[in-house]
């Protein structure tokens, strides 16, 4: 016991209680209020003031205070709470445009908060266990003031505050609950809490708030750290997520689970748009989807009915696009209907007009719109009128000039282009080496008969600068792009509906000593019916030269398939939702794994359902702006069937499947390229090594110990369920990838946040640039090439003699197909202003608790930086052909950032387009 506060005890009237440093900050403290909220202890001594002058006491016998007395008294004293107050500052975001239903509400609910009613109320909760309660340690309940005062309030972002009082022993908090009582909902941003001795605490949420919520702070925790006062809350979050898999999704509801792809078809509106479920058959296995549980189609039980646009199909509440995200999509949407008003009027009164008959119909497309004849204006009830919507809206009806055509309108023609854009164009990841020659088919000899290929020596060994085939293989010369197998099997259907002609293809390239390829050989087969088979090379004369182009043509068209079902839907999108689906399942938002990966499942599920209801979909954009039409679907089933694997989907591994890279250890990524200017590849090694970084120290400072990995239930049940349920159609393949240690994990993650953000990056934001002239990549093609044998007794190449500049051009889209086309890709390329960007998050420097985590984070964000400046330099590299010379484009389809709108670069961190 302190010896002056013994004194004070026997020797003196009174005494005022010792103090000791308060476990907060002084400014809590209201200055009337006793040291930790505790009055004096006192005793009752007669003639005792506040002002009484210390004396000695009477030197007659008094009763003697036992020492027991004393040291039970110091140890109430320092047992009992001390209690002071906490701040909390939550910032809301604020709409920017409402409509009239929810101005309303937002006065109804002003007014509500006006006269008393606490209708938004935060309550902290501890991460300790309160002993007397056996519960985590709360807060008392504090209401958000000033909420009718600043609901009209216009600025983007509002700040209010709510004041708590807690224990000297409340700890730390680890959550918090917010609970909305009003009719409307609101965003919520963040919440800070300001007072305690360790420092703000924070509590990034950007969620939508409406009824009671739990949101924890920035402090990740594996499962097995999980402090006793978060573990049920923990637990309780994810379950509330899951779901119970039954009744129909709400739009307000924050629900995750998976389901088949079994909404594409409509049945109920005939037969022709009935489409088979993808996913759960053998027949058309798929990656899973988010479930909506909505009703099955009257006509077909198996089949979900329909949501079409305008009316939103269900993704959770915090997955749909927020408001600038949607603005840019609405005002594309808009100039999409514009930019076909005038095809469509032309297509639905002229079948002259349907189709391009000279090049310059492509440039009135850019430049001064398409003006209507006067004798089609004529044939229009309201002549007047439509003459009047021409003249008002030129400027809106034109399309932007892509940039293949921006800096050489004839570029595209030239074979050096044509072959340039398989390693540097927005379709740059099917090229593959070489390696056997002629090239041999994989499909099932007894379905589609043998496909032996037409290629032979004769046909490429004039291109060969001297080498025969086996000498230019092994020197690795020779590469192709083979779409035989993709297309053979859907070759004789595809052909048979109305207007589209389709060949399988396979395109042979020679590496120059420039560093640069050129196109040597086209295949061209016909489906197993026809069994024709064909092979065109470089033009001799004109009649050669123009069926060569369309014979680059069919190839493009092929590509334009492949590249939009496979590698971009199917790849990018479809299979990487069942990872975001069970990582909101299975991982907690305050598990390390679930904040490396939040940034990263941005905005891919409301993407992927605006894909179902109007671009995959029957009769969708896809299925009319591409060749397959109606099997288009089905081509992207049989590729997840056949050609998909997770294990190659990382980019060294995938450079090395295709042949385009060999392992060398002493490179930095542990493979050298084979054409080292292959500016897709020589770029995207520089963001995978910096992804791959970045998640290893991420890893490592949560894993240091490989059992780590093998005992998080969490981890292991994201893992599992990504796998048995979300591509339950493949569970079963041996090529998945394990998790047992750290190791395991990076490559995994690395994986993932590559092929989200880079890896889409690459074939997506380049689709307009390249695109957007149809000549240089159409999405379909309407006629095959004549046939030599033809020549004088076909009416088809009777044409083509006569006018082959036209032939090609009519074997092009339609006027009213390229449009719609060209208004997609428009849209699809389009960055919106509240895009990030890989190496930027929301709240960098607070979404982590961890100093050394967010030190690392602004490492990688630095190392992109220097990526950037790396790619600039390359561009000015004269030496790399590929992507530096006189009208050719710099490739930037990898440098990270960009602006808002059409530019062929930047890196979003997640598949959002």
């Amino acid at each position: 016991m302190p010896v002056a506060l013994h004194n004070q005890l026997m020797g003196f009237t009174s005494f005022a209680s010792a103090s000791s440093k308060p476990l907060l900050h002084n400014n809590t403290f209201q200055h009337n209020q006793p040291l930790f909220g505790l009055n004096p202890i006192s005793f009752p001594f007669h003639n005792t003031t506040r002002g009484t002058r210390l004396r000695r006491g009477p030197r007659f016998p008094v009763a003697a205070i036992s020492q027991d007395f004393i040291k039970t008294t110091l140890r109430v004293h320092a047992e009992k709470p001390v209690q002071f107050k906490v701040r909390a500052v939550v910032t809301v975001r604020n709409k920017i445009r409402e409509n009239f239903r929810e101005t309303m509400l937002k006065h109804l609910d002003a007014i509500s908060d006006s006269i008393g009613t606490r209708n938004v109320v935060l309550e902290l909760i501890g991460t300790d266990i309160d002993p007397k309660r056996k519960s985590p340690k709360k807060s008392n309940k504090a209401a958000l003031k000033n909420w009718s005062k600043k609901s009209s309030v216009k600025a983007e972002r509002v700040n209010y505050t709510a004041e708590f009082i807690v224990d000297s022993d409340f700890g730390v908090p680890g959550a918090i609950a917010v609970t909305n009582k009003h009719q409307r909902e609101f965003f919520l941003e963040s919440i800070v809490i300001e007072g305690f001795v360790s420092g703000a605490v924070h509590f990034p949420c950007n969620s939508w708030v409406q009824g009671e919520r739990i949101f924890f702070s920035n402090k990740a925790y594996l499962p097995g750290d999980t402090p006793a006062g978060l573990r049920v809350l923990r637990e309780k979050e994810l379950i509330n997520l899951r779901g119970d898999g039954k009744g129909v999704r709400k739009l307000c509801d924050r629900i995750y689970d998976f389901d088949t792809y079994n909404d594409l078809g409509n049945p109920d509106e005939g037969i022709e748009l009935t489409r088979p479920t993808l996913g759960g058959t053998q027949n058309h296995p798929y990656p899973r989807r988010c479930r909506t549980g909505r009703a099955p189609t009257d006509t077909d039980m198996h089949a979900e009915s329909r949501v079409d646009l305008p009316q939103p199909m269900y993704v959770p509440r915090d997955e749909q696009f927020d408001e600038s995200k949607m603005n840019t999509f609405v005002i594309k949407r808009l100039k999409a209907v514009l930019h076909n008003l005038i095809p469509g009027l032309k297509a639905s009164l002229s079948a002259d007009n349907q189709d391009f008959n000279r090049f310059s119909d492509f440039d009135d497309l850019y430049n001064d719109s398409q003006p209507l004849q006067d004798e089609i204006i004529k044939k229009f009830p309201l002549s007047q009128v439509v003459i009047k919507i021409q003249q008002c809206s030129q400027e809106l009806l034109k399309y932007d000039t892509p940039k293949i055509i921006s800096k050489d309108k004839f570029a595209w023609l030239r074979d050096d282009e044509f072959a340039r854009q398989a390693i540097a164009g927005v379709n740059p990841i099917n090229i593959e080496r070489l390696e056997v020659f002629p090239p041999v088919s994989k499909l099932d000899p007894e379905m589609y008969g043998h496909q032996e290929s037409a290629l032979k020596e004769e046909h490429i060994f004039a291109q060969l600068n001297g080498m025969t085939v086996q000498q230019a293989i092994q020197a690795n010369k020779l590469f192709m792009i083979n779409y035989h197998d993709v297309y053979v099997p859907f070759v004789d259907r595809i052909n048979a509906l109305d207007g589209r002609k389709s060949y399988a293809t396979r395109t042979i390239f020679f590496l120059t000593p420039l560093g640069t390829l050129k196109p040597i050989a086209i295949e061209l087969s016909l489906g197993p019916s026809s069994g024709s088979k064909r092979v065109v090379t470089p033009p001799v004369d004109a009649t050669t030269y123009w069926k060569w182009q369309l014979a680059k043509a069919h190839v493009c068209a092929n590509d334009a398939g492949v590249h939009q079902l496979v590698n971009h839907w199917l790849r990018t999108h479809a299979c990487t939702e069942p990872f975001i689906l069970s990582a909101h399942r299975q991982l907690s938002a305050m598990h390390p794994v679930f904040k490396l990966l939040e940034p990263h499942m941005r905005y891919t599920l409301d993407i992927n359902a605006l894909a179902r209801q109007k671009l995959i979909n029957a009769d969708g954009i896809i299925e009319s702006s591409f060749t397959p039409g109606r099997y288009c679907t089905e081509i992207s089933s049989a590729a997840y069937k056949h050609l998909w694997r997770f294990d190659m989907e990382g980019l060294p591994a995938d450079l090395i499947r295709r042949g385009m890279a060999v392992p060398d250890a002493t490179q930095p990524n542990g493979v050298k390229l084979v054409i080292e200017d292959y500016p897709y590849a020589a770029d995207g090694l520089m963001v995978w090594s910096a992804i791959e970084n970045w998640v290893r120290a991420y890893v490592k400072h949560y894993y240091g110990h490989p059992s780590k990995v093998c005992n998080d239930r969490e981890l292991q049940a994201w893992y599992s369920e990504s796998i048995n349920v979300g591509h339950a159609d493949l569970r079963h393949e041996r090529w998945w990838p394990t998790l047992n240690d750290s190791e395991d994990l990076v490559s995994i993650l690395t994986t993932l946040i590559w092929t989200v953000s880079a890896q889409h990056a690459a074939i997506n934001f380049g689709q307009y640039p390249y695109g957007g002239y149809v000549p240089n990549r159409p999405p379909l093609m309407r006629r095959l090439i004549p046939e030599d044998e033809e020549e004088k007794k076909s009416e088809k190449q009777a044409n083509f003699m006569a006018d082959p500049e036209k032939y090609f051009l009519n074997a092009l889209p339609s006027l009213l197909q390229a449009t719609k086309y060209m208004a997609i890709v428009d849209t699809l390329s389009t960055h919106s202003p509240d895009e990030e960007y890989l190496g930027e998050r929301q709240q960098s420097s607070i979404w982590s608790g961890e100093a050394e985590i967010i030190e690392a984070f602004y490492n990688f964000s630095a190392e992109m930086r220097e990526i950037e400046k790396e790619i600039e330099r390359r561009n000015c590299d004269p030496t790399l052909r590929n992507r530096c010379g006189p009208g050719v484009l710099p490739y930037e389809l990898l440098a990270p950032t960009s602006q808002p709108g059409v530019t062929c670069r930047g890196i979003p961190n997640s598949v959002s387009t």
